[in-house]
């Protein structure tokens, strides 16, 4: 008897101290947010306390990419750990509630249903985009939770939602007005809705810190629509640019959303055991948002640097020293990585992750580069992008030259080397191109094929 009290209570300190080895993981990503709007990254018209504590409790990336310059495909790349285009998800998806193709494959692991397989309740707040087909939903793919909308954009405040049902949704547009969904079920929020979605996440921990749990805080904000309430746009009273004033009061409310979720992780005692990773989806759109790249050449949707580098930092205090600048390239393809390696979470043996763990690089168990590549192709324009060292090749668009540029010493992307570095861009056209033969083309029309985007971009060209 005596044998067997001590056997059950070893196992049971067996499977605490599992437990606890699962650190939890938070991802909060912004949506079209400037490279230069956030304090870690030099701005100075816009207060992100909440933003830049996650850089000096931690690692502040002065090279992080995403996989892709705009959103759909950047967030199918996060969420699987891969480059989507080696399974198709190259554009922005259509508003589409019958064909369970339309979006992101379910023949792809994403991070919720690895992390679910080993004990992680795993829950998404805000934008999802990644297939509105109810088999493509957040709560088919792995999240216990879902609180937010299925489209690429949504309006922020609550009279302005006039769609009950999803399936009254016609398309994509209509989508930014429909209500906010608690799983599959409409909710009549009546918060500025980046509010709605911090406390949102700040219940979610509450309820979920006993346990490991993996949340996808996806805030919508600074996407457009450009609205924020009072209070917010109150801040800003010296900034007469009216678009630019009400920008910063929307990066100024997810901050301030940021605050109370890093408090709350002091106040449960459970900030030593979060992985928080902190970055935009894309680079900011400059026109259409008045968002600001600082000195990166180009905008999303472009294959610049100003398309796909983005703020980005990560804190994890058990494991990493606070105040860290790492200068290497990483990729949102890390996050992942980063977690199913610490959690011991499964992944497709066949489909092995483009990302990499990222701790043994951050606290200098390995030495060189986390990634050789960077890359980069846009399907629909033949557009590529490869960075290798700090060299970076482009096509710019059809049928254009290579250009090559040295980062470290042009992050602007201002003097063209191709002429005087022939054999280098012969060597990354080599890399660029054995890349591009593991790839295969687009699975789904996107936006860009709707009729009504066809007909805003007309009025524009006009």
């Amino acid at each position: 008897m005596t044998k067997f009290l001590l056997f059950i209570l070893s196992l049971g300190l067996s499977l605490i101290v599992q437990a606890s080895s699962k650190p939890n993981l938070i991802v909060i990503m912004a949506d079209d947010l400037g490279y230069a709007d956030v304090g870690f990254n030099g701005c100075k018209d816009i207060p992100t306390p909440g933003i830049d504590s996650i850089a000096n409790n931690g690692v502040k990336f002065s090279s992080g990419y995403t996989s892709y310059s705009v959103c759909g495909p950047s967030r199918a790349g996060f969420i699987t750990g891969r480059y989507q285009q080696r399974f198709g998800f190259e554009r922005n998806p259509q508003w589409n509630l019958t064909d369970p193709n339309s979006a992101l494959p379910k023949s792809e692991m994403t991070i919720a249903e690895s992390l679910q397989q080993v004990g992680y309740h795993c829950g998404i707040i805000g934008k999802w985009h990644l297939g509105a087909e109810p088999s493509l939903r957040p709560n088919q793919r792995g999240f216990n939770e879902f609180f937010g909308h299925l489209g690429g954009g949504h309006a922020y405040f609550p009279e302005k939602l006039r769609i009950i049902k999803t399936e009254d949704v016609k398309n994509e547009m209509d989508s930014y007005a429909s209500y906010i969904t608690r799983n599959d079920t409409p909710v009549k929020t009546t918060k500025y809705l980046t509010d709605e979605f911090s406390d949102e996440a700040i219940r979610f921990v509450e309820k979920n810190y006993e346990q490991p749990f993996f949340l996808f805080l996806s805030y919508n904000a600074p996407h457009t629509p450009l609205q924020a309430t009072q209070k917010y746009l109150d801040r800003f009273p010296h900034i007469e640019d009216q678009n630019r004033r009400t920008y910063c009061a929307m990066v100024s409310a997810m901050d301030d959303g940021i605050v109370r979720l890093m408090k709350k992780l002091d106040a449960l005692k459970i900030k030593d055991d979060t992985i928080v990773f902190f970055l935009s989806d894309n680079g900011g759109p400059t026109t259409k948002n008045n968002s600001d790249n600082g000195d990166l050449r180009g905008k999303k949707g472009d294959v610049f640097e100003g398309g796909f580098r983005v703020p980005f930092a990560m804190q994890y205090p058990r494991e990493l020293k606070p105040g860290q600048t790492y200068d290497l390239p990483v990729s949102s393809l890390d996050i992942f990585a980063t977690i199913a390696s610490l959690a011991q979470s499964p992944t497709h043996a066949d489909k092995p992750l483009d990302g990499v763990n990222l701790l043994p690089y951050l606290k200098g168990e390995k030495s060189g580069a986390p990634h050789e590549q960077i890359y980069l192709r846009k399907f629909d324009g033949n557009r590529y992008s490869i960075r290798n060292g700090s060299y970076k090749m482009i096509i710019p668009w059809r049928g254009a030259p290579p250009q090559l540029y040295d980062l470290e010493n042009d992050m602007g992307e201002k003097q063209n080397l191709a002429a005087q570095y022939p054999e280098r861009v012969k060597e990354l056209k080599a890399l660029l191109k054995q890349w591009d033969s593991e790839l295969i083309d687009p699975v789904f029309l996107g936006l860009i094929h709707t009729q009504a985007w066809k007909n805003r971009k007309k009025k524009k060209v006009q």
